[in-house]
Order: structure tokens, then C-alpha cells, then sequence
């Protein structure tokens, strides 16, 4: 089976912004408190870091992780979680039926970040809360001093503000699982009034409305149009959201995911254009996808978002073990062909989170007091991150093609291109979404001469159902491989069935 890929050095879609290769830690589970947080572990430092998860998330060379949440922090005081942590009150938290001590809250958090080398996204409460609590936190966090909040910022110990850039105007507000749902024109309306208050404090804020918690919501797309219609010229960004599921064992299907995930975006990009014309104004919208990933081992396939809120018989414990997914080859495959796409539509999605980082639906796993290891996940993340910087190229590609219940012409070869001229690089991230067949690949590469193949990686594996677990953390690793060849300065390879695969390759431009 045979398939070509073209490109030419004049033809790109956008620069790339690195915040692409992001991720998102929420107070849920274990997520912060035994993953990246753990005072009594042997790699500990005298914060409670965990070293050993924080050098492998330092090796993400993450750019920006969204905190603290997600679902909880819908009825979150961020109050509770500042200042002598023997005087923060304990919470019970109405979204994972759990209690929270705030023994890591903002503070630890933004100290963490730095060590991580990381940026913050912050999200706000805007389900129980308004635009004074938000004012409020913005004000603690990024005010230098001489003002209540500010002051108290520093009575905290910490004299330099937090300079946090990105807001999360609350999170799936369209979603009736949400504490303090909202219609989108009641939402609409509170998110204008708050990204208003905070441009009177700061007009260089990057702000985030919320748009639609997946594309099978009732309500949308009419939520975004409706919500950027009361919204639009006051903020930055719109977020998405979408986790996938293979219950039914269908890879075909599972992997066919991305050709929906690109009528997502191609819709809501549509609705931004609409809406901006509507308006007729000169500001230009972008995507903040800003939770993301597979999320189907740990739950049950017919739960609901309202089950997630039934408190009945919730005993309120601190940081259970929640949706601790093991994920297998498949889930790799998905999750790369995901960044292609964000790759490929970099120009209206500016900022992606995968979630989340750890533990939690987590590319990085801990035991307590023990190891910690890389899912599956981690290392499709972990190439685009470390290799998907520059400008992505207009990739076209000629494939055979597979039909499934969820898409029709499906293309078994799934792939982007990166031009990092800096470095004079030529990146090539590709899926061979084939059952059973490898494929070949010829390249026409027009304007760009291949001086050499300075790296090929591939991740596969005979076990489709096999995952990195304590007991065998390297079950699933890359391969360094020499599949592919310069022949006549011409790029061939050739890609074993249902595999991840980055050729990285030195240039000079004609």
C-alpha cells in the first residue's frame, strides 16, 4: 500500500504558537497531592515537589498549564487556598464528591509552575462566584502592592506579583453538570462584565470564554455564537473541549476521531468569522482547546454528567484515586493524530491542553512513596512539544482511505509538517492508521533540499490492548528505527501498521 505526501516551502498555514503543547492540573484525585505533590516521597524537595515527576515534565518542555480546574473550580473559593496553610479551611468539593485541605493551593502552585518552567493559566469561578471575586483574585495575583488584596499577596510572603497573563473566564459553563450552569446568554453576559472589569485593571490580559464542553452538546454550536455575540470584543479566545472513548474495541473508528475533531474546529471557526462580521469588528478570535485527551478506561460507558454530581453516597475522602487511566498504543495514536490536527489548524488554535498531566487521565503516572512512569500518551506530546516549533507547513496528502461507523474516506495516513528554520529542520509527525497493512511513502518536498535524517522514532506494538503500568513502566517506549531514506535527494519511508512515527531531517532552503 502506497501513499504520498507534498509540501512546498512557500505554501504554510501559520507560526505556531509553542502554548500548542500544553496541559492542565485540577484538584481531583490525585492529580496534585501524590502527583506532582508529595512532602514524605524519597524524591521530594522542601516544597513537597516530587522531583521525579517534575523532571519529566521539565523534558515536556511544557508551556503553559491550566489550573486548578476543570469541573471544581466552579464552586472554588480561591480565598481558602492562600496564606498559612494551618488557617485554610478545609472544603468539601460539589464536583468529585471529595474533600479538599488546600494544603497546594495558588501560591504553591505559581512556585511549582516556576520550577517547572512553565506558564499559568488560571481559571476563574464564575458558576458560584462573579466579577467581584475575580477582580479580586487578579488583583492578589498580578497587583505589585499598595492595595488590600495586593498587600495581602505580600503579608503571604510573596513581594513580586504573579504576572499571570491567561484567564479562563470559568469552565463548561454550557454544561448542566456544572455548579452554577448558566444559559449561553446568561453566561455570555456575566463573562463580558468580568473581562471588562479585569481590562479596567489590566488591557493585556488574554482572556477565555468558555465555548462548548464537546461538539455532541444540544446546544451547540448556537452556545458560541450566542456567547461570542454578547462577548466578542472583550475577550481573546474561545475554549473547547472533548475526550474520546473506544468502549466498543472499533480502532477504525476510535482513530477516525480526528476527521470529526476537524469539523470541531472548522465550525467554530466559522462561527467566530459570523459572529466577527456581524459585529463588524477588526478583532480576530482564536481557539484555547484547553482540555483534551482519551478518557474511557475508568468509566463506565453509559455515565452521565449529572451522575458525576450525585452526592448521595459520597463519603467526602481527600485525594482518592480517580480516573487513573492505563493507556495503551491506540490511545497514542489518537493522541498524536490530535496534535496533527491542532498542527494543522494552528492558525485559529493558538493554545491546547492536554488533560491532565498527571495520574488523572494522566500521561504521567505515580504509586505513592514510589515510582513514577510515562503512559503511552506522554511521548506523542512529548515530540511534537519538543519538535513542533516553527511554522507549520500545508501538508497535502495523497492516501488510501477506510470507512467506519463514525466517517466515510477516512485517510490511513494521518500527518503534519513543522518548518523550524531556526534550526533548519524539517519535522514530519505521522500515523499509519492501518489495521493490518504497513505503508509506503514517497515525499515531494518542492523548495527545500534534505541534506540528511538526523532522527526517526516510532511507536508500535503487537498488543494494541498493552499499556506502561507500575509493574512494566517500558512496556510501551519509541523505537529509534531506520525506516526512512534519502534516495536521490528524494525522502521515501516506509511505516508499520497502526504506528507514531516523527522523521526528523536537516535542510537547506533552495
Amino acid at each position: 500500500m502506497k501513499a504520498k505526501i507534498t509540501i512546498h516551502k512557500d505554501y504554510i498555514i501559520s507560526s505556531i504558537d509553542k502554548r500548542l503543547y500544553g496541559s492542565f492540573l485540577e484538584h481531583l484525585g490525585r492529580a496534585i497531592y501524590e502527583g506532582i505533590y508529595e512532602p514524605n516521597h524519597p524524591s521530594s524537595n522542601s516544597k513537597g515537589y516530587r522531583m521525579d515527576v517534575m523532571e519529566t515534565i521539565k523534558d515536556l518542555d511544557m508551556p503553559v498549564i491550566r489550573y486548578p480546574g476543570g469541573n471544581f473550580v466552579s464552586a472554588f473559593n480561591w480565598e481558602d487556598s492562600v496564606g498559612p496553610k494551618k488557617l485554610r479551611p478545609k472544603r468539601i468539593d460539589l464536583a468529585w464528591k471529595t474533600t479538599e485541605t488546600n494544603e497546594f493551593g495558588l501560591n504553591e502552585f505559581m512556585d511549582w509552575s516556576k520550577e517547572a518552567n512553565t506558564e499559568a493559566m488560571m481559571a476563574i469561578n464564575l458558576g458560584s462566584r462573579g466579577v467581584e471575586s475575580a477582580v479580586n483574585l487578579v488583583e492578589y495575583c498580578n497587583h505589585p502592592s499598595g492595595s488590600y488584596w495586593s498587600d495581602l499577596r505580600v503579608s503571604h510572603g510573596y513581594k513580586e506579583p504573579h504576572n499571570i497573563k491567561m484567564w479562563c473566564l470559568g469552565n463548561e459553563m454550557d454544561g448542566p453538570w456544572q455548579v452554577g450552569h448558566k444559559t449561553a446568554y446568561e453566561y455570555g453576559r456575566l463573562a463580558n462584565e468580568t473581562a471588562k472589569a479585569l481590562r479596567k485593571f489590566d488591557n493585556n490580559l488574554e482572556l477565555i470564554v468558555c465555548g462548548s464542553s464537546n461538539d455532541r452538546m444540544k446546544t451547540y454550536p448556537d452556545w458560541e455564537a450566542e456567547v461570542l455575540d454578547q462577548s466578542y470584543d472583550s475577550v481573546d479566545y474561545i475554549s473547547l473541549h472533548q475526550y474520546w472513548d473506544n468502549y466498543e474495541k472499533d480502532t477504525a473508528s476510535y482513530l477516525a476521531n480526528t476527521v470529526v475533531l476537524d469539523t470541531y474546529l472548522k465550525t467554530v471557526e466559522s462561527v467566530i468569522t459570523y459572529i466577527k462580521s456581524k459585529k463588524r469588528s477588526k478583532k480576530d478570535i482564536k481557539i484555547s482547546f484547553d482540555e483534551w485527551n482519551p478518557w474511557y478506561h475508568t468509566r463506565s460507558q453509559n455515565i452521565t454528567a449529572e451522575d458525576e454530581l450525585d452526592l448521595t453516597n459520597a463519603n467526602w475522602p481527600e485525594a482518592p484515586h480517580l480516573y487513573e487511566e492505563m493507556y495503551n498504543i491506540q490511545d497514542a495514536l489518537l493522541v498524536g493524530s490530535v496534535l496533527n490536527s491542532f498542527i494543522n489548524n494552528s492558525h485559529i488554535v493558538k493554545i491546547a491542553c492536554m488533560a491532565q498531566l498527571v495520574n488523572v487521565i494522566g500521561a504521567i503516572s505515580t504509586v505513592t512513596g514510589g515510582i513514577s512512569w510515562k503512559q503511552s500518551i506522554y511521548y506523542p506530546l512529548y515530540f511534537a512539544s519538543k519538535y513542533g516549533r516553527g511554522e507549520a507547513m500545508n501538508i497535502i496528502i495523497d492516501s488510501p482511505k477506510y470507512s467506519c461507523k463514525i466517517a466515510d474516506d477516512v485517510n490511513y495516513i494521518d500527518a503534519s509538517c513543522v518548518l523550524n528554520a531556526s534550526k533548519k529542520e524539517l519535522i514530519f509527525f505521522i500515523i499509519n492508521k492501518n489495521l493490518k497493512e504497513n505503508i509506503d511513502i514517497d515525499f515531494n518536498i518542492h523548495g527545500i533540499d534534505l541534506l540528511t535524517i538526523e532522527e526517526q522514532q516510532s511507536l508500535f506494538d503487537e498488543d494494541l490492548y498493552a499499556s506502561n503500568t507500575a509493574e512494566n513502566p517500558n512496556r510501551i517506549i519509541p523505537k529509534n528505527v531506520s525506516f526512512s531514506k534519502l534516495e536521490n535527494n528524494t525522502l521515501v519511508t516506509s511505516l508499520p501498521k497502526l504506528s507514531y512515527n516523527v522523521i526528523r531531517c536537516k535542510m537547506e532552503k533552495k
